[in-house]
């Protein structure tokens, strides 16, 4: 009996240095964990960010909103979009918002963009097109391969250009939009994304890669704990034609809502204008 009762007071003494040592441990388990989800995620940021844009295809769709600035000889002007995006489908429609005129004119009607393999569709594009009618550009013909052309870039081939990635580094955890996501910085080449994208990308992505002034892109993404892109900022940098003056290019995509309905109906052939667009 006195073994017994001896073994008891053992047992439980050594119960309560159990406990006591679980919350201890579990105290510091909690620091380590956090110390993890605060550190730098496992693999190596380059092969991460050359898949990213397979992540998103696995997501299905998304809602966006875009935002192109532009910058040349002192003046900034910034367009901004919004729509939803197909990412298996490869279409998209947007809403672009074109800035004021300068001479304080009227707000302009927004644009209707519809992003599609090799086309973009706009309407409400060009004076002297009727209101009911699509305008229709062959994305093969765009020397910045509608990266920057319509006023936002294709999600699918803003997350493409990501297949190039020269170098990247890991920044650090923050919040986009209420998500938790990892912030990665780098170069992308849009030589090497090109040889590397989807078929429908190839052709654009090696357009801009010759006529953009570099093939080098810096860029800032975000991606979510599924590897989806939250927010991408890439720098573009080209040349006007007319002026030969440098514009500095900065496009920003969000993408939110993953799995949004995203039904998009390309334009009929008679709903497509086939006169002549007069300049802006």
């Amino acid at each position: 009996m006195a073994r017994r009762r001896q073994h008891r007071r053992t047992h439980g003494m050594t119960a309560v240095v159990g406990v006591v040592c679980c919350v201890g441990l579990g105290s510091a388990g909690c620091a380590r964990s956090d110390a993890v989800t605060q550190g730098p995620p496992a693999g190596d940021p380059v092969r991460v960010l050359r898949s990213a844009a397979d992540a998103l295809v696995d997501a299905g769709s998304s809602q966006t909103r875009t935002s192109l600035e532009m910058a040349t000889g002192g003046t900034r002007v910034t367009i901004r979009g919004e729509g939803v995006y197909d990412y298996r489908r490869r279409l998209g429609r947007l809403k672009v918002l074109l800035p004021q005129d300068p001479a304080g004119a009227a707000d302009r009607r927004p644009i209707t963009e519809l992003l599609a393999p090799g086309a973009l569709y706009m309407k409400n594009r060009g004076a002297g097109v009727p209101a009911d009618k699509w305008v229709r550009v062959d994305t093969a013909t765009l020397s910045d391969g509608n990266l920057v052309t319509g006023g936002a870039t294709d999600p699918f081939a803003a997350a493409e250009v990501l297949r190039g990635t020269r170098s990247a580094t890991f920044v650090g955890r923050t919040e986009v939009a209420g998500a938790r996501v990892r912030h990665y910085r780098g170069i992308a080449d849009l030589e090497a994304a090109s040889r590397e994208a989807s078929e429908v990308n190839r052709g654009p992505l090696g357009a801009a890669a010759k006529g953009f002034a570099t093939a080098r892109v810096p860029f800032d993404v975000y991606l979510d704990d599924e590897g989806r892109i939250r927010k991408i900022r890439h720098r573009f940098s080209f040349v006007n034609g007319e002026r030969q003056e440098p514009v500095a290019v900065a496009s920003t995509t969000l993408l939110y809502d993953f799995g949004a309905p995203a039904d998009v109906r390309l334009p009929e052939d008679e709903d497509i204008y086939a006169g002549r667009i007069a300049q802006e």
